[in-house]
């Protein structure tokens, strides 16, 4: 069957005052499904992920990799918004806008005239997606968010970590990028209730609400039984074998939820037996007895490479632990599209992940590279906001637009 080759959100138009992840995130996944993203950056610096700290794709003095991250597909628009001849062209950009996304703190926007309730009656129909840390409003809403304090306020860091030892955070900015993705899933039914009532509407969201939502059945096992979940590492409080297992060189993940599960992997092991010794016959004998299980698994499983154990179980839920390396050179991440080659305009051809979308009659194009700062601000004023050249040059004069 032929696709049709527009992406899922062609002729969406996005204004993204957002910085860092979560609303950046947000925008290059809307991006990849074929929205217009412009991206407005202060001229001094741009985003602040520009200036991060770590490797730089050319080098010293190239692009940040964490900016580089979340900004695939964007047109950069170095503007200063707190002056006033860069409010007049915000405005202009508005006019032709579908969507807003910012995350800055709850009225801080609103001492430029960008707020919701100012903006809303001039454009009826635009979606105003606001990121923050605690909501729009209430006694938290002027404090500032951070994804690891997120982590520990709602919880999350207490469930996560070794059974006999502290609540630990989620290396990866595990907060923003679900805000992220409720970001995009809102963003989509935002626009198609327009389709239905003709009008814009304000979304809040916040990381806080996120990080609780984020607990799932953690959170529940707490409301409904009263107790605290408590921490298993990498293994499992009520399940076994559950857990991180040692190889003849390295470690195997085996997640074994349920009789048959474990049955299977008894004898894929040569130890049918397993299945009716009275130490392993339940889940909860399995569980009291994990020690021993274990010391028998490991027997097995340190005579073979973690990699030869993921072919003779991959009828099962085992995987190896893999390094970032073992992980990102595995030809299936290549074979699922999943690695992208970008010439970026300034520093040449630069390695990133691309989108996880595949849809089978509007592709998402994920071929676009992220911009340098300012690449696109002649463009955009020249096309959108309808500044001529001279106009454009006083503008940079005056240090408005970088």
């Amino acid at each position: 069957m032929s696709q049709s080759g527009r992406p899922p959100l062609d002729g969406i138009r996005i204004i993204d005052f957002s910085r860092v992840i979560a609303g950046p995130m947000c925008t290059q996944m809307l991006s990849d499904m074929g929205a217009e993203v412009i991206k407005i950056e202060n001229p001094d610096g741009g985003d602040d992920t520009r200036k991060g700290a770590g490797p730089r794709a050319g080098g010293p003095g190239g692009e940040s990799h964490f900016f580089m991250t979340y900004n695939r597909g964007k047109k950069s628009v170095a503007l200063d918004f707190t002056k006033s001849e860069g409010q007049a062209i915000v405005r202009k950009l508005l006019e032709s806008a579908d969507v807003l996304v910012e995350n800055f703190r709850p009225g801080v926007l609103k001492k430029y005239g960008f707020d919701y309730a100012s903006l809303a009656a001039k454009y009826p129909k635009l979606i105003y997606l606001s990121i923050s840390a605690y909501g729009q409003t209430g006694p938290l809403s002027d404090r500032p968010g951070y994804d690891p304090v997120l982590q520990a306020e709602s919880g999350m860091m207490s469930v996560n970590g070794e059974a006999d030892g502290e609540g630990l955070r989620h290396a990866i900015a595990i907060v923003d990028t679900m805000t992220a993705i409720h970001s995009t899933a809102a963003i989509n039914a935002a626009l198609y209730a327009r389709r239905d009532t003709g009008k814009g509407q304000q979304i809040d969201l916040a990381l806080y609400d996120t990080a609780l939502v984020s607990l799932g059945n953690m959170g529940s096992y707490y409301l409904i039984g009263g107790d605290q979940p408590r921490r298993a590492g990498n293994g499992h409080f009520a399940s076994a074998p559950n857990s991180s297992f040692n190889t003849s060189n390295g470690k195997i993940y085996m997640a074994v939820a349920n009789q048959k599960l474990f049955a299977d992997t008894a004898k894929a092991l040569g130890h049918p037996e397993w299945v009716t010794d009275p130490r392993f016959d339940t889940v909860a004998n399995r569980v009291a007895n994990k020690p021993e299980l274990t010391r028998l698994m490991e027997e097995v499983l340190t005579t073979d490479t973690k990699e030869n154990w993921a072919q003779k179980l991959r009828h099962l839920p085992a995987g190896p632990i893999r390094t970032m390396k073992e992980a990102l050179d595995e030809p299936e991440v290549k074979r699922r599209g999943m690695l992208k080659t970008y010439r970026h305009s300034r520093v040449g051809e630069v390695p990133l992940i691309g989108s996880n979308y595949h849809f089978s009659d509007t592709p998402v194009d994920d071929t676009r590279p992220p911009p340098a700062l300012g690449e696109h601000t002649d463009q955009v004023l020249k096309d959108l906001a309808g500044l001529g050249a001279a106009e454009i040059a006083a503008l940079r004069e005056k240090k408005v637009i970088g």
